[in-house]
């Protein structure tokens, strides 16, 4: 293998353990904000470990073709080292104020939406609740009126037909009616 393939090896695991350490980092700072379930954080942390090695085995792969050498572990202990030295801090504040922010957005979003679409819902079902009970009060009112206006009909119905009524109604009728129809009865069987 080259020097020059060697050294084009180094940067990428100098580089692969920097993004390591950007991982950990913004994983550390995400579950310590957004504080996963205690049950959680063993397999997220076996996910960070899974996703590491796939990375650092892709980048040996484009720098190297795979092949494992004393250099690589050097430049991935170097690359960690340099990222927690020098950048640690600064990504942690970062991922910080991008999850700050992550909240304010979701807030906005959150009262854009109320003012946009609940407040106007909630506007037009007071309307129609108020327009249907509106709407029950003038048929309620014009069913009183029309049967306030059926009431001398109803009189005079019950004056042209009380005749009829009495007679219908009276033991008497059905006397008869019982007869009539017993004798029918007889005259067929």
């Amino acid at each position: 293998m080259s020097p020059e393939t060697q050294w084009i090896t180094l940067m990428w695991m100098l580089l692969s353990g920097a993004v390591m350490g950007v991982a950990y980092d913004s994983y550390r700072v995400l579950s310590g904000q957004l504080r996963f379930p205690r049950w959680s954080i063993h397999t997220l942390d076996l996910f960070y470990w899974v996703a590491s090695a796939l990375f650092v085995f892709r980048m040996l792969y484009a720098g190297n073709h795979g092949q494992l050498r004393f250099y690589v572990f050097l430049g991935l202990i170097l690359g960690v080292c340099f990222y927690f030295w020098l950048l640690s801090v600064t990504t942690q504040r970062f991922v910080v104020m991008l999850i700050k922010l992550a909240r304010t957005l979701i807030h906005w979003c959150g009262h854009i939406l109320n003012i946009l679409i609940v407040m106007p819902a909630k506007g037009v079902y007071k309307l129609v609740r108020v327009l249907l009970g509106f709407l029950l009060a003038i048929l309620l009112f014009l069913g009183k009126l029309v049967l306030q206006c059926l009431v001398p009909f109803g009189k005079l119905f019950r004056w042209m037909f009380r005749p009829l009524l009495k007679y219908w109604v009276t033991p008497r009728f059905l006397i008869r009616a019982g007869a009539s129809i017993a004798a029918i009865w007889r005259r067929l069987f």
